[in-house]
């Protein structure tokens, strides 16, 4: 199925190939999933042992192109996202609105910011001065490595793009300037003890 950007642009999922997962799984237990199963796990736990509500924003899709190749089935061929999303997350913890977006890649040295689009900078602003928590979590899925970066220090590396500086943030930047989340059973990816830490 071809899903596109409403400029018409193709949309391309920034996965991790199945030969590196399937590696990473036989290495790490589960640490070869990907970072929105690992996250979705995680919410899940969450939920269930009553600690957080935050789920997975659904993206607004129009399809435009469906295939019936049966009477009793379709298959959808072709279709839009309606509207720019904002970002991957969103609910409430300890009666405080939680919004994140969450990215992944396969570099091992730098995290490219064309991951991020200017609207998704300027939404998480807008809820952090309303008083949300707002952050990025970066996954560097060779190394198996995740970060808990706080908006206000995500920031200025987007700033340094904007001027005209370097087009990443290198991974020991991120380094200096996140928490580090570390794989557990349940939860996977407890990033609520990161926020305990920096807002209780």
């Amino acid at each position: 199925m071809a899903i596109r950007y409403p400029n018409g642009k193709k949309y391309q999922p920034n996965t991790p190939s199945t030969s590196t997962a399937q590696n990473k799984s036989v290495s790490y237990g589960k640490r070869g999933m990907s970072l929105e199963q690992d996250l979705n796990d995680t919410n899940a736990y969450y939920l269930a042992n009553k600690l957080a509500v935050i789920h997975k924003k659904p993206t607004p899709v129009q399809i435009v192109g469906v295939d019936y190749p049966k009477r009793s089935s379709a298959k959808i061929k072709e279709a839009y996202f309606k509207t720019p999303s904002t970002t991957d997350y969103n609910g409430v913890y300890n009666g405080k609105y939680i919004d994140f977006e969450a990215k992944e890649t396969k570099n091992t040295s730098s995290f490219p910011l064309n991951n991020f689009h200017q609207h998704q900078l300027t939404h998480m602003e807008d809820v952090r001065e309303q008083g949300g928590i707002v952050f990025v979590i970066i996954s560097f899925h060779r190394l198996s490595e995740v970060y808990f970066t706080r908006l206000e220090h995500f920031q200025p590396f987007w700033q340094r793009m904007l001027d005209g500086g370097r087009k990443s943030i290198t991974l020991q930047e991120i380094r200096e300037v996140s928490d580090q989340i570390p794989y557990g059973l349940n939860p996977r990816l407890d990033y609520l003890s990161i926020i305990k830490k920096h807002y209780f």
